[in-house]
């Protein structure tokens, strides 16, 4: 990133700007980087680690966001769903380049329901359904051609509107705690965490 471009995106966040609520705030950050044309806005890492510590992380795109949480969909064989099964917890970081912001979420991660998982798989498209079901996330196999065979019996078996496998699904997130980070060419950049509190959610300013 180059001098020029890391003033353009700097600018200054104060307390005085930020809602209480660290969903709204999340949401109307989300709509600026939309309109910003920051690509696959809804784009995430996210990190898990082992019951003993060992940690992970990947890409992963954001399919809903509300007070319940913040959820996304994997295969239940994966290798983050292994590690939400002995640790359930997990780290959530988006990263917006036109606008110079990160946004931090934290929180324990529990399976959604299995009728909003169905619900949503049937919104995918028909390929992606079937490679859901041809794939098993994670583990090894001999050749992209073994792959490519296990997608074609999958396509030969469930034709164009393949069900939800039983071996995929959802995760919510539930948060306890975000931050907000907004880029300042000085690199005294403002950091702001929302944690919970007692009587809600408190507010405070990171050094950076």
């Amino acid at each position: 990133m180059s001098t020029e471009r890391r003033e353009d995106c700097a600018r200054p966040l104060h307390r005085a700007e930020l809602d209480e609520d660290p969903l709204r705030q999340f949401r109307a950050w989300f709509g600026e980087a939309e309109r910003a044309g920051a690509e696959f806005p809804e784009a995430m890492a996210l990190a898990t680690a082992t019951r003993d510590g060992r940690p992970s992380v990947r890409m992963v795109l954001l399919k809903d966001a509300d007070e319940r949480g913040f959820v996304f969909y994997t295969g239940y064989g994966s290798r983050k769903s292994r590690e939400l099964g002995g640790n359930p917890r997990g780290a959530l970081l988006f990263y917006w380049h036109p606008l110079g912001r990160q946004v931090r979420v934290e929180g324990a991660v529990e399976p959604v329901s299995g009728e909003e998982s169905e619900a949503y798989f049937s919104t995918r498209p028909p390929e992606a359904r079937l490679a859901a079901i041809a794939s098993r996330q994670s583990e090894p196999i001999e050749s992209r051609d073994a792959l490519e065979a296990r997608y074609l019996r999958a396509v030969s078996q469930f034709g164009g509107d393949p069900a939800q496998p039983d071996h995929w699904g959802g995760y919510r997130l539930v948060p306890d705690e975000y931050e907000f980070w907004q880029h300042r060419a000085n690199r005294l950049h403002d950091r702001f965490r929302y944690r919970q509190g007692s009587a809600g959610w408190v507010v405070e300013r990171l050094q950076p």
